[in-house]
């Protein structure tokens, strides 16, 4: 089980997270504008990446708030976590 460090309430067990896919999925500037090919890119195509990526998680069982987290997905190491808007961990790396 992983042990996952909420930005709020500090390290809690897996089970009480539900995980929310890659972080900094950026919306499109004009969703009215895209046609389907572009929306379904936006909407279903993500990195699929061997080492460290940022994902979203939202403490369900706790705080409830959505933050990042900087985990290795071979390692299932977490390198940390940061709320929405600040600096991810590593970022200067």
């Amino acid at each position: 089980m992983l042990l996952i460090p909420c930005p709020w309430c500090g390290d809690r067990d897996e089970v009480e997270f539900h995980y929310g896919g890659q972080a900094h999925v950026a919306y499109p500037a004009d969703p009215e504008a895209s046609d389907d090919a572009a929306w379904a890119d936006y909407v279903f195509m993500r990195d699929n990446s061997k080492g460290w990526f940022r994902e979203r998680w939202m403490h369900s069982a706790g705080c409830r708030r959505w933050f990042n987290v900087l985990r290795h997905t071979v390692t299932y190491e977490i390198a940390g976590s940061y709320r929405p808007g600040d600096v991810p961990p590593g970022a200067a790396s």
